[in-house]
């Protein structure tokens, strides 16, 4: 009965039962010995004389005894040594206040133990609530935070400087306006693309270009909005948009920076983020591609998404976006002015952004504008733009802003990777002034020969900078580092080597040899390397079609 009534009781109200309790435990030791009466000297001699003592107890600093049943002390100094002597057999017992402190010492830490395990028990029971609560909430504004389809109102007409891209995405139209077509003649096309490249190239404002094309409800998503802090919700939310899609079809699913969620699994887990990314790949390969759902990402971390992402059946359609050349800029440039008044020369315009992205672009025309504006011009002139190129810039590497020196350097270390890359036949989408688009490896079987052509294309820009100024640069830095791994990788992992057991420095060899290949063939092909830098300064890029023509104009 007790049981069942202290089990019926609040733990904030145990709570409170448990402390007066301690009180009133300490307060009854500490008056234990209020019981005892206290003698001055003259007393206590007079009832030892006249009295029969019993229960004589010296504990320091008091003599404590008993007559008929009633309890005296004494100051242990108000009474000589042979006075205590002389009354008989005295007990010693110098612990008992250290017993009495003891106990009340280990009641205090047991109360005070159960005191906490109690307040913690209905913390825990509290935020279980409110996490139940939350759940419930999160549940309830799902359908309003995720599956809200978007109508585009962006069209290609408002996408500048990136056509390549644009004839890549034109069949994907085709299919979202007329998949009929595609299906009855058995025609598959990807389930997921995957649009690759920097921050700021407009791969967002591509896929909505993609969805207004084809004029198809756009579900838009971060990646990171999946990854909840309650296990299990960011795969209910992939499964509710793709649900939704698929009522709506056809339809785009669009994941930006989905590297949020699709990295390698291994190492570090995070058990919610592999949850949301296994549901994704089950929900990839869930529907058809007859079902008129196409998913489009975004990234610009190809290289941390995890395999199983990029495999056949889900991206297995990859479009780069690079940074804009010259012509591309123009084009973007020409775009954002357009509603504009100005009086600007794009194409000088268009020189000074080396490097600026689509998105920079637009900042640079908004923030000319502006400065346009505070000194009461109705026109955007070329000073407007020149005054506000710093501060865009404000931020950038400086190898985003090259002076005339280092950009015919950087032209000449480029265009020997490219036509050392043409010559020996190592793929290439497109060979720039910042930047290389190379046809990357999907497990394919490969020779000692290709593996050999590519340590080339590495080594080929710093030989031709170092033959052309006699002098060394620091551009060359991550080529070499992607160089020594790839001799490495040669010797020591694939075992492309006569001996099983290479030599200590066979990788040095490599390098070695591939670096005097690469000098002859430089030395051949030098007539062509001087026309295809002058080819790279004045469109600062060149496809790999662009660099055979130019090769076979000469040879």
């Amino acid at each position: 009965m007790v049981i069942k009534m202290w089990q019926s009781i609040s733990k904030n109200t145990k709570i409170i039962f448990i402390a007066i309790a301690l009180v009133f435990v300490i307060l009854l030791l500490s008056n234990l010995d209020s019981e005892t009466k206290l003698l001055d000297r003259s007393e206590a001699r007079t009832l030892i004389k006249d009295s029969k003592l019993t229960n004589l107890l010296l504990e320091e600093p008091y003599l404590y005894f008993s007559i008929e049943d009633k309890n005296y002390k004494i100051l242990k100094d108000a009474l000589s040594n042979e006075e205590i002597f002389s009354l008989g057999v005295v007990r010693y017992k110098k612990d008992s206040n250290e017993f009495i402190d003891n106990t009340i010492l280990i009641i205090l830490l047991i109360s005070i133990m159960y005191m906490i395990y109690l307040i913690k028990s209905s913390r825990k029971k509290d935020d279980e609530v409110r996490q139940e609560q939350s759940i419930s909430k999160e549940d309830s504004n799902l359908d309003v935070q995720v599956v809200q389809a978007q109508h585009s109102l962006v069209n290609f007409s408002d996408v500048a400087g990136v056509e390549g891209v644009k004839e890549e995405l034109k069949e994907i139209i085709d299919f979202l306006k007329n998949p009929e077509k595609y299906t009855e003649l058995d025609i598959s096309l990807p389930k997921g693309v995957l649009l690759v490249g920097p921050p700021g190239v407009g791969k967002t404002l591509m896929a909505k270009a993609v969805a207004g094309e084809a004029n198809v409800p756009f579900f838009y998503q971060s990646a990171a909005s999946f990854v909840q802090i309650y296990v299990g919700m960011g795969a209910k939310r992939v499964s509710e948009l793709f649900i939704k899609a698929k009522q709506t079809a056809p339809s785009i699913i669009f994941i930006d920076e989905i590297d949020a969620v699709g990295k390698s699994r291994g190492g570090q887990n995070n058990e919610e983020r592999e949850a949301t990314l296994n549901q994704l790949l089950t929900e990839m390969d869930g529907f058809e591609e007859s079902s008129g759902v196409m998913v489009i990402a975004a990234t610009n971390k190809i290289e941390v998404l995890d395999d199983a992402l990029l495999r056949a059946g889900r991206f297995d359609r990859r479009v780069h976006i690079g940074l804009p050349d010259f012509l591309e800029r123009v084009k973007t440039l020409k775009l954002y002015l357009r509603s504009k008044k100005h009086n600007i020369n794009i194409d000088n315009a268009s020189r000074l952004t080396i490097g600026f992205n689509s998105a920079a672009l637009a900042t640079l025309v908004n923030e000319a504008a502006l400065h346009a504006l505070r000194l009461n011009k109705n026109i955007i002139e070329d000073d407007d733009l020149e005054a506000v190129r710093e501060k865009v810039l404000l931020g950038k590497f400086k190898i985003q802003n090259f002076s005339e020196q280092e950009r015919r350097i950087q032209a000449l270390y480029q265009a020997a990777k490219a036509i050392t890359a043409a010559w020996l036949e190592v793929e290439f989408d497109k060979i720039g002034i910042l930047s290389s688009h190379f046809v990357p490896h999907h497990n394919e079987i490969l020779s000692k020969t290709a593996l050999d052509n590519e340590l080339k294309v590495l080594l080929a820009g710093r030989i031709a900078t170092k033959n052309h100024y006699a002098e060394l640069f620091s551009n060359a830095k991550d080529d070499i580092k992607a160089a020594k791994v790839l001799a490495f990788q040669i010797t020591e992992e694939f075992y492309m080597t006569e001996d099983y057991l290479p030599s200590a420095n066979h990788s040095s060899e490599i390098l070695a040899d591939a670096h005097d290949e690469v000098a002859t063939l430089l030395s051949k092909l030098d007539s062509v390397l001087v026309i295809v830098k002058e080819y790279l300064l004045d469109n600062e890029s060149i496809t790999m079609e662009q660099t055979k023509e130019l090769i076979n104009e000469v040879f």
